[in-house]
């Protein structure tokens, strides 16, 4: 891995395979961390399929990183809530990375995490990592099976469950985009400003500058002014359909 190789937590890299073509891939290891850049991939498209049957020693092709990043550093003081589910966890595994390494430096820090099963969860082995370093995981499943005993329901209705100080809150959400629009429902009813919810939206990423227009979003394009965005920036074209 090159040195000059430096991203911020929620940027994302374009991923290529010869013959089969790219995909954008969020980053989802520590960005401190110079020996290696990963990437946490679901095998939904042929790229990805395609990347799925690589063995070590392959050829990949890597450009990037791409786009804006959660504002963590900018954020110190604040208490800081992250609602991700399914696949939307890995870009903001980063954030805990940068928590961790300055756990100092913020107030109260909740995890709200959900996935269809709990066979679908995401590092599962991590949160005894993240709960050590003073992090509060919540983790909840759609389906429950015999040997769960956590609880059963969306991410947004965890919400339910905390006390938050509107003043010095900010919202991190990621995820399938039916959740990310109650997720900031549940923030805004609980008076949190809308420029500390912070949006990461994963939607058809091509090119990675803006140039090919298939990611546009209102005035927006996701590849360049995004993926991360405020709810303010994004406010009126929450309720557009097929938003």
């Amino acid at each position: 891995l090159q040195e000059s190789f430096a991203f911020r937590p929620g940027q994302f890299n374009i991923l290529s395979v010869p013959g089969y073509g790219e995909a954008a891939i969020s980053i989802s290891t520590d960005s401190l961390d110079k020996d290696k850049v990963g990437h946490t991939i679901r095998l939904a498209g042929n790229v990805t399929r395609a990347i799925g049957r690589l063995k070590v020693g392959d050829a990949i092709g890597v450009r990037g990183p791409y786009g804006s990043h959660w504002p963590i550093e900018e954020l110190a003081g604040k208490d800081i809530y992250i609602a991700a589910g399914g696949i939307g966890l890995p870009p903001l595994r980063p954030v805990l990375y940068h928590i961790m390494h300055n756990r100092q430096d913020f107030g109260k820090v909740v995890v709200l995490y959900g996935a269809r099963s709990p066979q679908d969860l995401q590092f599962q082995d991590e949160y005894e990592q993240w709960e050590q370093a003073d992090i509060d995981v919540m983790v909840t499943v759609d389906r429950a099976d015999e040997n769960w005993d956590g609880l059963v329901g969306v991410v947004p209705m965890m919400f339910y469950h905390l006390r938050m100080d509107r003043r010095s809150s900010a919202v991190f959400t990621c995820g399938p985009e039916i959740m990310i629009h109650f997720v900031v429902y549940e923030a805004l009813a609980r008076r949190v400003p809308a420029d500390n919810i912070y949006v990461s939206l994963e939607r058809n990423m091509k090119c990675g500058f803006g140039s090919c227009g298939h990611c546009q979003l209102g005035p927006y394009f996701v590849c360049k002014d995004g993926p991360v965005f405020t709810y303010e920036a994004l406010a009126p074209y929450f309720n557009v359909e097929d938003f």
